[in-house]
Order: C-alpha cells, then sequence, then structure tokens
C-alpha cells in the first residue's frame, strides 16, 4: 500500500476545519456536541483547533453527534478553495487517514459532495490490532457492508461475533456497539459499504 498522502497535522487541521464546518451547519455548541456526542468539551476544542490527533473511537463518536458518517470527517470543507467536487473520486485525491491507536489505514472511495445514499471505505487492518466503537443508536438507520478481500477479521456486534475469512461478507446496522479485531499475524483488508435512509451529510 502507497504511503499516506498527507502529513498528520495536515490531515489534523482537516478533521478540525470539517468539524467545525458541520457543527456550524447544525448551528450547535461546544456544550451541544459534547452533550450529543459523549466527547468532552474540552477535547473537541483541542480537535477543532487541530491540537491533538483523536483516535477512530473519539470521532465516532464526535461523527455520531453531527449525525454524519466517520468518513466524511476526513473530506476537506466545502469552503475550502481545493475541495474536489463532481462524480468521480481520482485515486490521487481520495482522502487516507491512519488511527494514532490502532494503526488501521481508512480510506474514503467515494465523491465527497455528492448527494447519495451510500458511501463506500477501503480498509487496511494490522496484525494483531483491535478497535471498539462504543456508538449505539442513530438518529436515523445507517446500514454496513463488510467485504473482506483480505484476510481474517473478527467483528464483535454487541454480543455476536463473526470471523470473516477473504470473500465474506458481513450486512449490519450501525445500532450497536461494534468491536473490530484483526486475530491474526497478517494484515487484512475489506471493504465498506455504507448506506443510510437518507443522503449523507457530507
Amino acid at each position: 500500500m502507497s504511503n499516506l498522502k498527507e502529513p498528520a497535522s495536515n490531515l489534523s487541521r482537516r478533521i478540525a476545519d470539517r468539524v467545525r464546518e458541520l457543527r456550524a451547519e447544525q448551528s450547535l455548541s461546544l456544550d451541544a456536541l459534547a452533550g450529543k456526542s459523549g466527547v468532552s468539551r474540552s477535547m473537541l476544542s483541542l480537535i477543532e483547533r487541530g491540537e491533538c490527533s483523536p483516535t477512530a473511537v473519539v470521532l465516532e463518536k464526535v461523527a455520531a453527534g453531527l449525525r454524519v458518517t466517520l468518513g466524511s470527517l476526513f473530506d476537506s470543507p466545502k469552503t475550502a478553495a481545493n475541495a474536489p467536487s463532481g462524480p468521480v473520486a481520482r485515486r490521487e485525491d481520495q482522502s487516507q487517514w491512519q488511527d494514532p491507536d490502532s494503526g488501521y489505514i481508512r480510506r474514503n472511495v467515494s465523491p465527497p459532495n455528492v448527494p447519495q445514499p451510500m458511501q463506500i471505505v477501503e480498509v487496511h487492518f494490522p496484525p494483531g490490532a483491535r478497535v471498539a466503537f462504543e456508538s449505539g443508536a442513530r438518529d436515523q438507520r445507517v446500514y454496513q457492508q463488510i467485504w473482506i478481500l483480505q484476510g481474517i477479521m473478527n467483528i464483535t456486534l454487541g454480543n455476536q461475533r463473526h470471523r470473516l475469512r477473504e470473500g465474506d461478507c458481513l450486512a449490519m446496522q450501525l445500532d450497536q456497539p461494534t468491536i473490530f479485531h484483526n486475530p491474526t499475524r497478517k494484515p487484512a483488508r475489506y471493504a465498506v459499504m455504507l448506506a443510510s435512509e437518507t443522503p449523507y451529510r457530507r
């Protein structure tokens, strides 16, 4: 896999601008977003100033509070001069981000700012890595399918665990705590397809 396109500082700034933009669109104060997301006001302030590198678990909570997908936090702000638009997302323009905790890498494949109710993400998951998302039910139903392209992944939904091998596909809904774990000594790679009942805020 190719190296990350952007240094961590640029990605932190992009996330900062995007979170601030989404919060402003919904007229939410920091306190209000803290209440909706379960992330402290002080942590949200650090994220919006680009002064920290939040983990995937923290960003998932922020995304749920903003009623967006996790991947949408890595898109360029709509007001940015170089924000991509149009129906095609070129490989070199697809945003890529690495979780500072687990080391897993996710790439937004779908074109940003396109009002469609689906989204595609590619994930590279390191050997032995584990990520536990705590978010539960959302305001709108969000469906997700995970297609294993390489390796093995254990995915736990609530109290049900699924062991997925290359070629397997799991259909699920983002309405309960979810754990992703690569139990092997080899990397795993999978595609995530998300869809909602209404178009995502992107």
